[in-house]
């Protein structure tokens, strides 16, 4: 409170009983400061539950006193007080002396209120009441620096302002905040996880205080991306966006939060934003004891939002005693562009890729095309792209939107990866692992991960794809620990994790853990009906074929059943003993295949990218494809011809070595995208079917022969 009067040119005089003193250079800056006081609580309390709110109410007199050492009474004062007590709850009344001298210098209206008595006063006083409503309007954004205070909790809580001579006066009157009882407070028996060794914090959805729904994707996104920024720090659990999102627009208690999520430290803060004026009101708060660690209010134009954004982490980072290391200190700060409308579209794009609708996925790609015009440079906004088009790849609806096949969406994410890998973000990482995975080259998709980790600790993205990557690269124990970690900081999301620990249990050879992994993802989200598959396939291996087929029956009746090819090619296995018990289990719930009737992508089988040179560069191949042939002719020097295929056409491409990849880029063909391929033998394969090798490519496997 202190602050606040200063930063209106006031002092506080005293605190007599619950009340607090102050004056002022003028009439108008009082009643700019009682306006903005209302204005801020208003603020806050959207932003509590009914019970922890605050009101006040606001009195301003012009009027003499009598000042000795620290303390002013008289008239002035007396008038005051009753102003105060004839303001309504989050009002304000000047009497006629204070309404006077403000009449027409600032933007507020008035509504007369008739004369009152006041005690020792001889005259009856004419009393006024200012609005602060919607049609008033508020305090120009930016014109304070310093942070109100913290949060109060509900009372009657009054202010008296008083001007003497050419000075004024404002008594908060207030109830201080009681000890919090018990009920209040959160409880560490009662939480659903035991608290960790380092601080836990979950950041709650920021209120959008514009007044217009059309900028909730920047509270938001504001939220997310302070979310984002603590989840670097390798000394805090920070809870995922997914799981403290479940409590937007909801009324909810600092308590329940902190037991629903497991975390002593909650945030919570609203936005406003007006045109190019922007204000974050943002509080930490302790919910062992309720008390307040730190709240502030930052005002500053729009172009300052990644300065404001650094301000608050470094805030929450110094409240709760955490040390950050040298890479951590550089990351808080990168923002991943200087220009502001670039990422206003990234975050107008980010809120629609998250609705996953075919609409809005169409909207998400023109902002995020949009924020790399604006800015050629926006690696985040090209990793969103490649994001973007690596999901919309395994969602029919969302590429028929696009106007895209699912061959174009994989090599276009390859295409806006490369570019975002220039500056790489977590995203970028997690993008490049699954493009890796697609090729079978398990190590180098735990690479990118490993990377992707050190920039963001906290991901439970991450941390999932980590659990899935190290199941199918032979390593199940290891993924235990990245499952349930992912899982602990998202665990309002925990039937996709479910799905993962399925997998895992399936590797250490526990088939019925397996088997109820399965079942209670599928009991806590009914709708991803062809999760069923694996369950069908548990179900057959533990001896349950009757369960089995029924649950396959089930699933033919409301999405596509493949074969054995289709589901092996997409499980990415690399132990081949997991992978035939697998296709064991496919093939006994009614799967339709052969027993070892799936591609052999293992990596005793893969060629290195000399072997790939030596048997492709200088020579020609040919294979079928979707029932027709094509082929390939390679010159030493890797340039290349192809003719075949449905259409019958033929192009020019030039190909290279890239590790153990060859990557060929044509002039028509692939959209004259780059595609990069790994090559693997297929030792049931034939030259007269064409199968003797195996392209693993970013969009399918393609089998093909040497011709001889």
């Amino acid at each position: 409170m202190r602050s606040l009067v200063q930063q209106h040119r006031g002092r506080v005089v005293s605190t007599p009983g619950d009340n607090v003193l102050a004056d002022f250079a003028s009439v108008v800056d009082a009643v700019q400061c009682a306006v903005e006081i209302q204005q801020v609580l208003r603020a806050k309390n959207a932003m509590l539950p009914e019970n922890r709110r605050v009101e006040f109410r606001i009195g301003i007199n012009l009027g003499d006193v009598i000042e000795e050492e620290d303390s002013i009474y008289g008239d002035g004062v007396n008038i005051a007080a009753r102003m105060e007590s004839l303001a309504e709850a989050g009002g304000i009344c000047i009497s006629e002396s204070a309404y006077q001298q403000i009449e027409n210098k600032l933007p507020l209206r008035y509504d007369y209120m008739g004369e009152h008595e006041v005690k020792n006063i001889a005259k009856p006083v004419r009393v006024y009441r200012a609005r602060i409503e919607s049609e008033a309007a508020p305090p120009k954004l930016g014109e304070e620096k310093k942070p109100v205070g913290k949060r109060l909790s509900k009372a009657a809580l009054g202010i008296i302002a008083v001007v003497v001579i050419a000075g004024a006066v404002i008594l908060y009157q207030f109830v201080l905040r009681p000890s919090p009882s018990k009920t209040e407070v959160a409880s560490k028996e009662k939480m659903a996880f035991p608290l960790p060794g380092k601080p836990s914090i979950a950041v709650l959805p920021f209120v959008n205080m514009s007044g217009d729904k059309e900028q909730e994707y920047f509270s938001d996104g504001m939220t997310e991306d302070l979310i984002t920024d603590l989840s670097k720090i390798s000394g805090l659990l920070v809870i995922a966006r997914n799981s403290t999102f479940t409590y937007k627009g909801k009324a909810v208690k600092v308590k329940q939060v902190a037991e629903d999520l497991g975390v002593r430290y909650v945030l919570e803060g609203s936005v406003r934003r007006a045109g190019e004026e922007i204000r974050i009101n943002a509080q930490l708060i302790d919910a062992l004891t309720d008390h307040h660690l730190w709240a502030e209010r930052y005002d500053s134009k729009i172009g300052q939002i990644f300065a404001l954004q650094d301000q608050i982490t470094q805030k929450i980072v110094s409240a709760l005693a955490v040390k950050l290391t040298g890479s951590e200190k550089e990351l808080a700060v990168q923002k991943g562009t200087d220009n502001v409308a670039a990422y206003d579209e990234f975050l107008r794009g980010w809120a629609y890729y998250l609705r996953f609708t075919p609409e809005d996925f169409v909207k998400a790609f023109a902002s995020f095309k949009k924020a790399i015009e604006l800015d050629p440079n926006y690696s985040r906004a090209y990793a969103a792209l490649a994001l973007a088009y690596q999901a919309g790849g395994t969602h029919g609806a969302l590429l028929q939107a696009l106007g895209t096949s699912w061959d174009e969406a994989r090599l276009r994410t390859r295409e806006y990866l490369q570019k975002a890998m220039k500056q790489p973000t977590s995203i970028a990482y997690n993008v490049s692992s699954q493009m890796y995975l697609r090729r079978f080259q398990h190590n180098e998709a735990i690479s990118e991960l490993e990377r992707a980790l050190s920039l963001e600790p906290n991901d439970p993205v991450g941390l999932a794809s980590m659990g899935y990557t190290l199941t199918m690269a032979g390593s199940p124990k290891e993924a235990m620990e990245f499952i349930n970690r992912g899982m602990r900081l998202d665990p309002h999301n925990p039937s996709q994790y479910m799905v993962l620990l399925g997998y895992t249990y399936f590797c250490l050879g526990e088939v019925a853990e397996a088997a109820n992994s399965i079942e209670e993802a599928l009991r806590l989200n009914p709708e991803n009906v062809s999760i069923g598959v694996r369950l069908a396939a548990f179900y057959a291996l533990l001896g349950r074929d009757q369960e089995a087929r029924s649950v396959l029956e089930t699933i033919r009746k409301k999405v596509f059943v493949g074969n054995l090819q289709y589901y092996m090619a997409n499980l990415f296995f690399g132990d081949r003993a997991m992978a035939d018990r697998y296709a064991e289990g496919l093939l006994k719930a009614g799967i339709s295949g052969r027993p070892g009737g799936y591609l052999h992508v293992f990596k005793e089988n893969q060629l290195t990218g000399e072997q790939i040179r030596t048997l492709l560069f200088g020579s020609a191949i040919n294979g079928i494809f979707s029932g027709a042939r094509w082929w390939i002719n390679w010159k030493k020097n890797g340039e290349c011809t192809w003719r075949g295929g449905v259409t019958s056409n033929s192009d020019r491409g030039k190909s290279r070595i890239e590790g153990d990849m060859i990557c060929t880029k044509y002039e028509k063909n692939w959209w004259g995208l780059e595609n990069c391929a790994t090559v693997f033998r297929n030792p049931s394969g034939t030259f007269e079917t064409k199968d003797e090798y195996i392209f693993a490519g970013e969009n399918n496997l393609r089998t093909f022969s040497s011709v001889r």
